[in-house]
């Protein structure tokens, strides 16, 4: 039996990618000054094949038959060798970042007011309606 609903464990994942990307970001601020630093950002990979693929369940026949479920997080960490900003090899421009912070933050906020939502639900569900 499955306790939460898939919007649960969708908000569940979207909270992993926004902490991720928080990191990710407050690092290269923390770089800003550090010779040959390159920027870093986080990127979805395939998001919507992985959904389509994870949602299909195929049968298997032969034991070389690729499996479509996988355990692959659909976001990866790259690096961003292709711009200079400083002239010691650093390719940080703080203030992308500092806008990429305050958005993933509204993001992180908006998630957390949704599954905040999701669970007074589940509060009254349990309370009886009152």
């Amino acid at each position: 039996m499955k306790l939460f609903d898939q919007t649960v464990n969708t908000l569940e994942r979207s909270l992993d990618y926004s902490a991720l990307k928080n990191n990710v970001i407050t690092n290269n601020i923390a770089n800003v000054d550090t010779p040959n630093y390159k920027s870093k950002k986080v990127e979805f990979k395939n998001v919507l094949n992985e959904a389509l693929h994870n949602q299909i369940e195929a049968k298997i026949t032969h034991p070389k038959h690729i499996p479509f479920k996988t355990d692959r997080t659909p976001f990866q960490i790259v690096t961003n060798h292709h711009h200079m900003y400083n002239h010691n090899g650093n390719n940080v421009d703080i203030d992308k970042e500092m806008s990429e912070l305050a958005k993933n933050q509204i993001y992180y906020r908006g998630l957390i007011d949704r599954i905040n939502g999701k669970f007074s639900t589940l509060q009254t569900v349990i309370r009886g309606g009152r």
